[in-house]
Parts: C-alpha cells; sequence; structure tokens
C-alpha cells in the first residue's frame, strides 16, 4: 500500500494503525507535497518524515517538488478559504500523482495520512480519492482514525517522538489568509536576498532538526523548549538624494512610526550622524567596518554578504544604544549634505521560536 504523506504529525500515528488494520500490506510511505512553500519548510518537513518512517521501519520515497505545475493548477483561487475550491485542486493533484506512482511502484492500493488531519473533510477525500485512483487502476483506502479519541493519541505520539508541529498546512495562500485573520506577520515567507538566517525564521529551525537528528544518531541526550523573544522584518526600505537611490543598508529593529520621512542630518558624535526626524542616526562603511571588524570595500559588499542578524542586533549595544532601541540605524558609504528622503517598511514584534538544548 503507497501512503501519501503529508507531515510527520499526521503519519506517525496513522502508519502504526495502518499497520495493525492492514498486517499482510507492506507500507510504503510518498511524500509529494508540492504545495509546501518556502521550500525550506518543506525540506523541513520532509527530514521529520524521513526521521519518522525511519523510527518504525517504514521504507519513504520523495516525490517531485513541481511547485510551479502546482501554482499553476490554483491560479486565481489564491483568495478561496480552508476547505474551499483550491484545496479541493490541491487533493486532485496529489492524489493523481500519488495513484500514479503507485501503479508505477506495483502497488495495488494507496491512502493519504490527509484522511487524520481535522482540518481536512474525510468525505471530500474519499470522494477524490475513490475517483482518481480508479482511473489508475489502484484502490482508495479510506480509514477514519479521528473517532474512538485517535485525534488525541495521535498527538500523545506526536509529543512522544518529538515531532515538528507546523502550524499551517503548507499553502502559501492559506498561510497568508491565517496570519491575516490573526492579525500576525506572515513571518514564514520573508527570504532575504543576501541569504542569511534570520531569526524564528524556517532555516533557523530547519538547522536546529537537522542538529537535533546529528545529535540523537550520537546518543546526545536534549530538549526542545520555546522561548519568546522581540523579532524584527525589515519588509523594504530606500534612502534618496535628489531622487537618486542611494545604497544603503537598514540595520535589525530599524522602525519608523510613519514610513516615510524627509530631513537633513544636522550633526555626528562619536561616529553616529544624526537625522532631524524619525530619530535616525547613520554609520559611515568605514566607521561600520571599524565596530563589526569586517572590511567591506563598498555598500554592495555589505548589502549581499552581510554579517549575522545577532552580531548586527549587537551593534547597537557597542555604540551605547541599548539592546532594545528601534531608532532606525543606515549604513552609507559616505553621509550626504542636502536634503534627504527616507522609506522604512519594517514590524518588530513578538515572536516564539525553539531552541535546541543539551541534557
Amino acid at each position: 500500500m503507497l501512503v501519501h504523506i503529508c507531515c510527520s504529525v499526521d503519519s506517525h500515528y496513522f502508519l502504526q494503525r495502518l499497520r495493525e488494520d492492514f498486517p499482510d500490506e507492506e507500507l510504503v510511505g510518498f511524500f509529494y507535497d508540492p504545495n509546501i512553500h518556502p521550500y525550506s519548510e518543506y525540506r523541513l518537513r520532509l527530514l521529520d518524515v524521513q526521521r519518522s518512517c525511519d523510527m518504525l521501519g517504514i521504507e519513504l520515497v520523495e516525490g517531485p517538488y513541481d511547485l510551479e505545475n502546482w501554482m499553476a493548477a490554483v491560479k486565481g483561487l489564491e483568495n478561496e478559504p480552508e476547505k474551499g475550491a483550491r484545496c479541493s485542486i490541491c487533493f486532485d493533484r496529489r492524489f493523481a500523482v500519488s495513484a500514479e506512482w503507485a501503479g508505477k511502484l506495483g502497488h495495488e492500493t494507496m491512502t493519504s495520512t490527509l484522511l487524520t488531519s481535522p482540518k481536512k473533510s474525510i468525505e471530500q477525500l474519499q470522494s477524490v480519492g475513490e475517483e482518481i485512483a480508479q482511473k489508475q487502476g489502484v484502490r482508495f483506502v479510506t480509514v477514519d482514525y479521528r473517532k474512538g479519541g485517535g485525534t488525541q493519541r495521535q498527538q500523545e505520539e506526536a509529543k512522544r517522538a518529538k515531532l515538528y508541529r507546523q502550524d499551517y498546512c503548507g499553502c502559501m495562500f492559506g498561510l497568508t489568509i491565517q496570519r491575516q485573520e490573526q492579525s500576525r506577520l506572515a513571518a514564514e515567507l520573508f527570504v532575504p536576498v543576501e541569504g542569511r538566517v534570520l531569526p524564528g525564521s524556517i532555516e533557523e529551525r530547519l538547522a536546529l532538526y537537522e542538529k537535533r537528528i546529528e545529535w540523537e544518531e550520537a546518543g546526545k541526550p536534549y530538549k526542545i523548549v520555546r522561548q519568546k523573544f522581540l523579532n524584527w522584518r525589515l519588509k523594504y526600505g530606500w534612502l534618496k538624494r535628489k531622487k537618486a537611490v542611494l545604497a544603503a543598508h537598514i540595520l535589525p529593529f530599524s522602525v519608523m512610526k510613519r514610513r516615510y520621512t524627509n530631513g537633513r542630518v544636522e550633526g555626528e558624535l562619536n561616529g553616529l550622524h544624526y537625522f532631524n526626524r524619525e530619530e535616525i542616526r547613520f554609520l559611515t562603511l568605514r566607521r561600520y567596518n571599524e565596530l563589526t571588524g569586517r572590511n567591506y570595500g563598498d555598500m554592495k559588499a555589505l548589502i549581499f554578504d552581510p554579517p549575522s542578524f545577532e552580531e548586527e542586533a549587537k551593534l547597537k549595544a557597542r555604540l551605547g544604544l541599548g539592546l532594545w532601541d528601534l531608532s532606525p540605524l543606515i549604513v552609507l558609504e559616505e553621509i550626504p549634505e542636502g536634503k534627504l528622503e527616507i522609506l522604512i517598511e519594517s514590524e518588530a514584534y513578538q515572536d516564539v521560536r525553539e531552541i535546541l538544548i543539551p541534557l
């Protein structure tokens, strides 16, 4: 039996129940989920599903990550609610490819861990699954492992196995709607052009779970704990002089009350240049190099290969500004004379991250 898997929390208990109810079937997991975005989240879920399957002694096959085809299939349905038309098409695609692979791998039956997700309709999944599987000469198996306390046991199994618990289905459109309803920033979708890992990001979480596996293989005991902290994301920003954009680097925790302002640099003290609006301050690239021990030759080098987020956040403390200073701090090649225009669209917000602690 080929078992389409969406995530480890849904699959871990589901696979154990399948093994009990279908003892004569050889179970093979199939991870085909091109709806998951960004790619780092896809890699994280695949990593944890592989760990779960290894714990259970079940083979796992990875399907193609054809995000572009999935995007084309749901085009025009971006604003559909959960369990709406977009979800139906998403199920159709994943079931169609799963049925195709089931036939290709010689399986006569298939099923999906989506059946155990409390956010999905079993009736909807059964209808779609049976219709699509039949076209490939495969039988779709519908099971309900939610009833009789199944959902609670599923959560208990996930906790016992220390599985990764995602808080959205994987779809960027569903995530956007979910975060809007929660009045929260969809920080999962922020991927900086310079590629550095941001605190509380999926990339940070992926590195943590990769290290967790290394520790488990080495027999090193650990605990994963949650930490509440102040986070920050820069959405976009620019600085102009005489309508020409100047190369600028905006440091972490720079927040403006109004996203746009204009004014002049009025003075300098201890290497900090003070703007006459929004408590904005500037550093020259030379001064930045002195403070960080770096040797950037120009602004482009800094913008596309900056120090870590944490190192730059500590820079304000070295300047005597304090760790919790939210006034904008901007690095420029040189401090220009005359009128400047500045736009910074950013957000400082309360967040929660996971931390791996050795025991």
